[in-house]
């Protein structure tokens, strides 16, 4: 399935991408510039240009694709390789932000992404799995929260006695008998792998799921570069237990690069739309995250539809590590360009620079022929 405009999920077409912006050259070319914490320079994550003098030979990352499992006869192969990340790669707002090597998941013949492919499939429906490790270079397996499988089918090494080592695959029969928005990840090392960047979205709608007039998946992260850094070669010493955390995460990237129509995570709306947004916290840390001029509610939480009686409005919501909150709301708002961020100020900065990390924006269309988007997507690095 090819990603639309914005965040994985539903969202518009480039061809009305483009028409609502205007033109592609009106989105570049303007200049202006960002604020700092104080007037400290930036101390983002290094690149590894910074660091080593050259850059190592490893494929970049793409965005995360939506894999519809059930028009693929209910089958999808996994498999790892080593990647290169560009959280941020531009020089505004406190960029470059790197991480020089990452694990990242492909699903079939996909580009590696980071967070993973989105696992996407019917509520009733059974997948089969596989994990191809024939070229990888160490050991993995595959855990998938929330729906109850057989023993063997738990991708815990501990525990099963089952893991994929290099040269090997492995096959697990994963029920979708849980709907709701879930995870998945690595679960050999886990405080580590998950860390490199083996962790991805696991979908099961409902029978009879109505879908939402705007649907959006947006993937919280946080990361302690040391690590991705120590395992790419260079000066860097990683201690899992004195963790902290430098490089802040939505869908992969951090702002303004979230910002960025193809590559990033904006919640692109149309004035009237219901909006749904499945958050999904794939780090060790608490994000509260905040919509700006929007009201929502809580409708599913960790995979359980939230009953209507409990449901009320708000416009902030944490979500805990391994947590996934889906939220909706009406775009009911001024047209215009809105914030979506978490609270926690310094996750919301690139080293010194803020604003940057886990900030995107809700964005509407009838906003995006102005001057603020045009200055907002020069930032993002977007081309047209």
């Amino acid at each position: 399935m090819a990603n639309p405009i914005g965040a994985p999920g539903r969202g518009i077409s480039r061809r009305d991408f483009l028409a609502a912006a205007g033109a592609a050259g009106a989105l570049v070319g303007l200049t202006g510039c960002q604020g700092t914490s104080g007037a400290e320079p930036s101390t983002a994550t290094p690149t590894a240009t910074q660091q080593s003098g050259q850059q190592p030979e490893l494929p970049t990352t793409s965005p995360p694709e939506v894999v519809d499992v059930d028009e693929q006869g209910g089958s999808v192969t996994l498999s790892s390789t080593p990647a290169r990340h560009l959280a941020h790669p531009g020089e505004s707002m406190g960029g470059p932000v790197e991480l020089p090597k990452v694990w990242a998941f492909s699903a079939d013949d996909g580009d590696p992404s980071v967070p993973g492919p989105i696992l996407r499939t019917t509520e009733g429906e059974d997948m089969e799995v596989t994990f191809d490790n024939t070229d990888g270079l160490r050991p993995h397996t595959v855990h998938f929260h929330a729906v109850r499988k057989q023993w063997e089918d738990d991708g815990v090494p501990t525990t099963t006695g089952i893991q994929i080592n290099p040269g090997e695959s492995h096959t697990y029969t994963i029920p979708a008998n849980v709907p709701g928005t879930h995870l998945y990840h690595c679960h050999y090392q886990t405080h580590r792998h998950i860390d490199m960047g083996m962790y991805g979205i696991f979908r099961v709608d409902p029978e009879g799921y109505e879908p939402a007039d705007k649907e959006y998946f947006l993937t919280l992260k946080e990361w302690d570069s040391r690590l991705n850094r120590q395992m790419a070669g260079m000066d860097a010493t990683y201690d899992v237990r004195n963790r902290r955390p430098d490089t802040f995460t939505i869908n992969g990237k951090s702002a303004p690069r979230t910002l960025h129509p193809e590559d990033g995570s904006p919640l692109i709306v149309d004035q009237g739309d219901t909006v749904r947004v499945h958050l999904c916290n794939n780090g060790y840390m608490d994000h509260p995250m905040h919509i700006h001029n929007h009201r929502f509610q809580v409708v599913a939480k960790d995979g359980g539809i939230v009953p209507e009686v409990a449901r009320h409005d708000q416009d902030i919501v944490s979500v805990p590590p391994a947590g996934r909150r889906t939220i909706e709301f009406e775009a009911d708002a001024d047209p215009g360009i809105y914030l979506a961020h978490c609270h926690k100020v310094s996750h919301a900065m690139n080293g010194n620079s803020y604003p940057g990390g886990m900030v995107t924006g809700v964005v509407y269309r009838d906003a995006m022929d102005s001057d603020v988007f045009a200055e907002l997507m020069d930032y993002a690095g977007y081309e047209g």
